[in-house]
């Protein structure tokens, strides 16, 4: 029996079985500050997990005395089951392991009242916030459509995050919603105590209040806590590394887990100084490094390796496997996101005759949310069946049915459920009583809503609400009577009903997101009426989505394709990867400042990407994109061309099977890997050249800008109209005269 009154059930060695030295090494270093570098597939939640279970069975530690910090519910769930496991011994498994949230509520539960709170306190989401905030606006008569309380929560958020006080939060030089959020920020914490709540930032920023003022509550849970482990520490904020400073200051038995390689969430506050610093804070921590990789080929590995070495702010490590070599690593040349999607499916049906696979062994990954649109259109149209991971179906997301919304309206007025949603979105000045005033009317005379609208001066209603009412009814039937190409009215109506001025006025990132979805669904329109012709409406275009909801519905009984972003990705793996999209602008895609430390993230992201890769890797761009409804040019990733020497590149074309760029080349056609060497950048070209270019056709240059690698020119296509393209990059020669 151990000091702590439990008998083990298991030897240390039993519980240390199959580790590798360095892991053995990680799991068994319990004193003092340790820092432990795990590389993608190098068993990370093994060793953690072995390591509390050995402390545990060993007697170094009592299950009550380690505290483990998670990111996620469902790590500290795997956790909790593989010590108990180990162990043997349900009773011997760590109490104080959970996520962060999780953990610092259990404190508050318990000490709340020190800070004016009682016991009973509620948690407000992000939602409960914002609807906080939207009160308090009203009340101080700032108008909620100019400012949205989703920005302003999202600043108090972040200075929160900060350890920024409300007095600490100047107005001055600030406008708009930042003005309002510093202005906000002391009446929004008074509203929260009064409801006696705390909102998920006070989760972690208040326990830091309450240690520092009441030293003997802090000292209380230094003796209670002997160990602090925190996984995934490169994705800690700065509260959440003072918090575990501060919980470590008196023992110093901190482990932290995590790679420098793969920290992706700076958007979200983490800082990934905490995990580069760790030895400056702990000079005498041990660090140990986790370089064997138990998942991917060698040929992925190296080529993981490759690109982030191009990375200056890192840990030193060396990643390697005793897996196989594997096949190289595919470098795939489609000629638009159609194809590139085509090519994925055409894949993922050979490889599944060929070898064996099952549909949920292959994992399509991208760089943005609205990249999804285009994947699902192939899977639906060849019956592949797939899912996506940390979002819904694309025209499934609330911006996309109620954009949908407004053209099934122009198709089909009588559609009451769709007329509904959009009759006041953006808000219009047609509120709730007018609704209901239109609604019952049309139920008492068994008419359709848009009835009732098309003759409203019969209801009696208020002067405001025939404005309202009457303006709407204009911008429909207008709307309606263009005699456009469907991508033409959709614009239309999508510009005039405000809609698309209404999502630009958000300002997050899911703001944003919101916005690149509605114009993805103006790209699917323009495809489909390029597609189809003269004979393109907007009724056969909702018709052809249709289909995605319903095929979205069904199951294929062996499993199902993922597709998600690179950041919902991480901490997953596949058999087969596809990475799309590798063009510039669009992975990586570029800040405004284009900063040293945002490229940096996104390539630590492509790694991330990458390395979820076990047996095969795909690495997809187009040469054109569609984007805001126009076909535009694409530039190939900087990515890609770090890695150039690890990949075979492929050229796609849709008409043709796929063969080598060389294999092309041999048989005379005109078509050329997107390098160096075959573009325009070693010609001369200046404003008033005639040039040839292999798939626009004759063109003149207008103007020339920038310099070495990003020089750019821009032409004027006879057939296809201005473009501007990258010189290092576009297949250009001068045009004979």
């Amino acid at each position: 029996m151990n000091h702590f009154g439990v008998e083990p059930t298991v030897s240390a060695e039993h519980i240390l079985h199959g580790l590798n030295p360095e892991q053995r090494k990680a799991a068994t270093t319990t004193d003092g500050p340790v820092m432990i570098i795990a590389g993608p597939g190098s068993g990370k939640t093994r060793v953690l997990t072995t390591r509390m279970a050995y402390m545990i069975g060993t007697g170094e530690a009592d299950p009550a005395g380690i505290l483990a910090l998670t990111f996620t519910n469902k790590a500290a769930r795997e956790m909790k089951e593989r010590v108990a496991g180990l162990v043997q011994n349900e009773r011997m498994e760590p109490r104080w392991l959970g996520t962060f949230h999780s953990v610092m509520a259990r404190v508050l539960r318990s000490h709340a009242d020190k800070l004016g709170y009682t016991r009973s306190y509620s948690i407000y989401d992000t939602s409960d916030s914002e609807r906080l905030i939207r009160d308090l606006m009203v009340s101080r008569r700032m108008d909620p459509k100019k400012m949205k309380p989703r920005s302003v929560q999202r600043l108090i958020s972040e200075a929160k995050n900060k350890m920024l006080k409300p007095s600490e939060v100047t107005k001055e030089g600030k406008t708009g919603t930042a003005t309002a959020a510093a202005e906000l920020y002391l009446p929004y914490e008074q509203a929260l105590k009064k409801a006696n709540a705390f909102d998920f930032d006070d989760l972690l920023l208040k326990p830091i209040i309450l240690f520092q003022r009441f030293p003997d509550i802090l000292a209380r849970y230094q003796d209670q806590w002997t160990h602090v482990h925190i996984d995934e520490y490169q994705d800690t904020n700065h509260v959440q590394y003072r918090l575990a400073r501060t919980i470590a200051s008196r023992r110093r038995n901190i482990c932290v887990v995590g790679d420098d390689a793969q920290s992706i969430y700076a958007f979200r506050g983490a800082d990934i100084g905490n995990i580069l610093s760790f030895k400056s804070d702990y000079p005498d921590a041990v660090v140990v490094r986790l370089e064997q990789n138990y998942r991917s080929t060698k040929a992925i590995l190296r080529l993981a390796s490759v690109s982030i070495a191009n990375n200056r702010k890192q840990l030193k490590k060396q990643l390697w496997t005793d897996n196989s070599e594997g096949p190289k690593v595919q470098n795939i040349w489609a000629l638009t996101e159609q194809d590139e999607a085509d090519h994925v499916r055409r894949i993922i049906r050979e490889m599944r005759i060929r070898k064996g696979y099952s549909f949920d062994d292959f994992a399509v990954l991208y760089r943005t949310n609205a990249q999804s649109r285009a994947l699902e259109a192939a899977m639906v149209r060849n019956d592949v069946p797939y899912q996506i991971i940390g979002g819904v179906s694309f025209y499934q997301k609330r911006e996309v049915k109620d954009a949908l919304a407004y053209l099934r309206v122009l198709v089909n007025p009588s559609d009451d459920v769709s007329l509904r949603r959009i009759i006041n979105l953006p808000t219009r000045g047609i509120g709730k009583k007018t609704i209901n005033d239109l609604t019952t009317f049309a139920g008492r005379h068994q008419i359709s809503l848009w009835e009732v609208i098309a003759d409203f001066q019969r209801i009696g209603l208020g002067v405001r609400a025939v404005r309202a009412v009457g303006a709407f009814k204009d911008l429909i039937d207008s709307c309606s009577a263009l005699q456009e190409p469907p991508q033409v009215v959709a614009r239309r109506i999508f510009k005039d009903s405000l809609l698309l001025q209404h999502l630009r006025k958000d300002d997050t990132v899911e703001g944003q997101n919101r916005l690149e979805n509605v114009e993805e669904l103006l790209n699917a329109v323009a495809e489909y009426g390029l597609g189809v012709g003269s004979a393109g409406s907007l009724a056969g275009f909702l018709q052809e989505v249709a289909l995605f909801t319903d095929a979205d519905a069904s199951d294929g009984g062996n499993g199902k394709v993922t597709l998600m972003t690179i950041h919902a990705s991480k901490g997953s793996e596949y058999p087969v990867v596809f990475i799309t999209g590798l063009e510039e602008d669009l992975f990586p895609v570029l800040s405004a400042d284009e900063s040293a430390e945002s490229m940096e993230e996104e390539r630590r992201l492509f790694y991330v990407g990458v390395t979820r890769a076990k047996a095969q890797l795909f690495l997809l761009h187009a040469s054109s994109r569609m984007r805001f409804g126009m076909q535009e040019t694409r530039q190939y990733s900087r990515f890609l061309e770090e890695v150039e020497h690890e990949v075979e590149a492929i050229v796609y074309r849709p008409t043709a099977t796929v063969r080598s760029a060389r294999s092309f080349a041999r048989q005379g056609r005109n078509v050329a890997q997107p390098q160096r060497g075959s573009t325009g950048l070693s010609i001369k070209i200046e404003p008033g050249s005639r040039v040839q270019h292999r798939d626009f056709g004759s063109g003149t240059v207008l103007s020339v800008t920038g310099s070495g690698d990003r020089r750019r020119a821009e032409v004027y296509f006879d057939h296809v109209g201005p473009k501007t393209l990258m010189l290092r990059l576009a297949p250009l020669r001068v045009a004979d005269l």
